[in-house]
């Protein structure tokens, strides 16, 4: 005596017709992700250098003159503020690296200049920033660092090579 039994659940080719379909999803939404991530790393670039311009004025108001160095905005290691740590921006800023990418403060005769450059181009930024004590921000899209000549961010002209 035979029973016909029908088994109940999902045949092998089901399954991986389903984990077909999944990849493809994940093959497509992916860069869009990856885009998002970095456009979001870009904004927090221009935001941190914003910070850093408005610490720059607040040293400057407390010392007179600007900070020669990102340590010199940072947070103290021990002990109460000072000229040398005035705890102005955080400590993971100060150290120089924050949300990918890279930035720097150098001291001038004159004021400062900031520049941000991804950590890893392509992937935690696909541009570079630079400003200083005019406190105009400017971006310059490709590996090549921003300056002082670079477009300012926001500007039509930078704004019409994007779109190129």
């Amino acid at each position: 005596m035979t029973l016909n039994r029908r088994r109940s659940g999902f045949s092998l080719i089901e399954l991986l017709i389903v984990i077909a379909i999944i990849l493809i999803i994940v093959t497509v939404a992916l860069p869009k992700l990856n885009k998002a991530r970095m456009y979001a790393q870009e904004t927090a670039a221009l935001k941190a250098i914003q910070t850093l311009n408005t610490a720059q004025v607040q040293y400057n108001s407390q010392f007179g003159r600007f900070a020669q160095s990102l340590t010199e905005l940072g947070p103290p290691a021990s002990g109460a503020d000072n000229a040398s740590a005035a705890n102005l921006i955080s400590g993971d800023l100060a150290g120089g690296e924050k949300q990918g990418y890279k930035f720097s403060l150098t001291g001038t005769p004159t004021g400062y200049t900031i520049s941000a450059v991804p950590s890893a181009f392509g992937s935690t930024g696909s541009r570079t920033f630079f400003s200083d004590q005019s406190l105009v921000i400017r971006e310059n899209y490709g590996q090549e660092p921003a300056t002082v000549n670079s477009k300012e961010v926001g500007s039509a002209a930078s704004k019409s090579s994007e779109s190129k």
